[in-house]
């Protein structure tokens, strides 16, 4: 009775986690529906949660990961469903796919190699194709990277991509030989002593494998280290296993020094003094050895052989408790400095900043994004420290992580990083709010047409998470000066629009420098013309934006080269159903503490339907500049430029023009 009690209760709260997975997953597939993808995920890492066992769940994340781009995560997603269901060759197969597009490339190949021994027929032919695309350029790369050896035994890239490629060939062996070889060419690149602690061991030889992980986790470079402690077992080294090390690693300061503490430790004081014997005569700049090797020699009273050590440690100026204890050690005072009371987790804190800096400097922001967050945790007032960590965040497209650090680091008392972390949270701060407004104007004077004319656009944007559309509202304004020339005539020539469009429609997020837009609503006239029969006109327009900009640009920290690039293509439907192609771009040196550039233009023009107004080159100097005191969007240019019409059909002035414009540029957003 009391066991099928029991059964009974597994089963009831069997049944309770199938409930609170659907209804989760329920919700999940609503929100795939919609394509609300980020909150689909949400949904299905809660429901993976609540039934773990269930393949079909883990499927559903890694596509709808797939769907915004998350490879990695997708990838993890698939191998967690294939480890759940060995037998599922489909997932198994995408699995393999993303292994090799995320640079997985062995892993792929060992699941496409068991794929088409062990899967039904179609399963098997693609996996024999996959298998085959790995292989084959994986073979053809070790012959060409033989042949080169062969030729010239001594080169260190030849044996260092052989060992890869036929690593990623599950050719230990072959990889662990040529890794050797390359070790030996150049002991002073330690990322090989963890590749041949990897290999070695694959291949059985687990002492070597020990003695290259045991080397590499005590040498300088963090991230080796780091990966090394990650593959040795969960014990301290035997002293064995350090003398195999430095055999293979004789250079290594810190190995030999923590073989000659564990011979301390052991009361083994003739093997330690030996070891630090042959530290000081390599490295004699390591204060700690020589101080160390000093006490063993006064133990034993070799006096003279001591003081020559302990006098190079007071003698270098340190001034910390080494030189105290070597001061006690020769009979002499402590140093009457005045100590400052430290909190005990400032070597943590320094040393984290140290590893974060060294792993932002190698591009390795994840390892980056770690130190910071410890040092954070030891220094919670450190606000440089929050200003990377929000630096950090927005490189690896965490943005909104990024400005919370941001809005912290605003608030220290250091000029440099609150301006740093205001102007980093303004440019961030926009694309979170619900509403954003910008504006922008561009008025200038032209000499060609001896008339000055103004540009400008206020938009209101609405943002909706689950919508990737932006919808807005705008009002823009295209007029001139004078509204014409051949005044007076029947039919005078309209120098602009002489309008303000009134509009709503939709725009896209901006990627990568670009973005789409749609928009309809009136253009009303401020004008009386002729060629039209009422003031107020249906407009529809739309286009595909793109504008990027590298070098040192107006407003930054330094002077130096620049480059800018802007293309607009535009479709207005009431200028005879056009569609317009703009092209502008600059190249130049800004100058001068970063007000003034000088660059070169370089336009273009074009519409589908070859009407001669819409179709010319221009090119020729220019000059930007602002100075302090101005609000820094504005910024004030003159161009001189000398342009040709490319299409002259019906064009009533001559082809080529020259033309001077003077004018500013002035933008915000709220």
């Amino acid at each position: 009775m009391r066991r099928l009690a029991l059964i009974l209760l597994s089963l009831v709260s069997l049944h309770g986690q199938q409930d609170a997975a659907w209804a989760t997953l329920d919700k999940a597939y609503e929100h795939l529906r919609q394509r609300a993808y980020d909150a689909a995920i949400t949904l299905f890492r809660q429901a993976v949660q609540l039934s773990p066992r269930r393949t079909d769940v883990r499927k559903n994340l890694a596509y709808t990961l797939l769907k915004v781009g998350e490879t990695e995560a997708a990838r993890d997603a698939f191998a967690e469903a294939m480890r759940l269901d060995p037998n599922d060759h489909h997932v198994a197969l995408e699995y393999a796919f993303l292994c090799h597009e995320t640079g997985q490339t062995r892993q792929a190949r060992l699941v496409f190699d068991r794929i088409r021994s062990t899967g039904d027929a179609t399963a098997r032919a693609t996996a024999e194709q996959g298998f085959s695309n790995i292989d084959r350029p994986l073979a053809e790369g070790i012959a060409r990277w033989q042949q080169v050896i062969d030729r010239d035994p001594g080169n260190f890239s030849a044996h260092t991509e052989l060992a890869r490629l036929a690593e990623q060939r599950n050719d230990w062996l072959l990889a662990a030989r040529h890794f050797e070889q390359a070790w030996k060419i150049k002991p002073q690149e330690r990322k090989l002593l963890l590749d041949l602690g990897r290999t070695w061991k694959e291949t059985g030889k687990s002492a070597e494998s020990m003695a290259a992980l045991l080397a590499a986790s005590r040498g300088p470079e963090p991230r080796t280290a780091e990966a090394a402690r990650a593959l040795l077992p969960d014990r301290y080294p035997y002293v064995y296993e350090f003398r195999a090390a430095i055999a293979l690693d004789p250079v290594n300061t810190e190995l030999r020094r923590e073989l000659a503490y564990l011979h301390l430790e052991m009361g083994e004081k003739p093997q330690a003094e030996t070891e630090f014997q042959t530290i000081v005569k390599e490295s004699p700049d390591d204060l700690l050895s020589s101080a160390q090797l000093g006490f063993l020699l006064l133990q034993r009273r070799d006096v003279d052989n001591a003081n020559p050590l302990l006098r190079k440690v007071l003698d270098s100026g340190t001034e910390d408790e080494l030189a105290d204890r070597v001061r006690l050690a020769l009979g002499m005072p402590k140093s009457l400095r005045r100590r400052e009371e430290a909190p005990s987790n400032k070597s943590l804190t320094e040393e984290a900043r140290d590893m974060a800096e060294k792993s932002y400097r190698a591009g390795y922001l994840k390892d980056a994004l770690k130190y910071l967050t410890i040092a954070h945790e030891q220094d919670p007032l450190d606000f440089n420290i929050m200003l990377r960590l929000g630096q950090t965040h927005n490189m690896l497209r965490d943005d909104r992580r990024a400005l919370d650090w941001f809005r912290l680091a605003r608030n220290s008392q250091d000029p440099s990083i609150r301006s740093e972390a205001q102007r980093a949270y303004d440019n961030l701060n926009p694309q979170f709010t619900r509403t954003r407004t910008t504006f922008w104007m561009l008025p200038f004077y032209s000499s060609r047409w001896r008339d000055g004319f103004s540009y400008a656009q206020v938009k209101t944007e609405l943002r909706i998470d689950a919508f990737r559309l932006r919808p807005y509202l705008s009002m823009r304004f295209v007029g001139d000066a004078r509204g014409g020339v051949n005044q007076g005539y029947p039919y005078p020539q309209y120098l602009s629009e002489t309008a303000f469009i009134l509009g709503g429609g939709v725009a896209t997020p901006v990627y990568k420098g670009m973005m789409g837009w749609a928009e309809a609503g009136m253009a009303l006239s401020y004008l009386r013309r002729t060629d039209q029969t009422s003031r107020g006109r249906p407009d529809y327009r739309g286009g595909i934006s793109f504008g990027r900009a590298y070098g040192h640009l107006l407003g930054g920290e330094k002077a130096g080269a620049f480059v800018e690039n802007h293309e607009d293509g535009v479709y207005v439907h009431r200028f005879n159903r056009s569609l317009l192609f703009y092209t502008q771009n600059k190249f130049g040196y800004t100058l001068i503490a970063n007000r003034v550039q000088l660059y070169w233009n370089g336009n273009l023009t074009a519409d589908a339907k070859l009407q001669y107004w819409a179709n010319f080159v221009e090119t020729g100097p220019g000059v930007r500049f602002r100075w302090p005191g101005l609000p820094s969007p504005l910024v004030f240019s003159v161009d001189v430029v000398r342009g040709v019409h490319t299409v002259n059909r019906h064009n009533p002035r001559r082809p080529n023009f020259f033309d001077i414009r003077v004018g500013f540029w002035y933008a915000f957003t709220k």
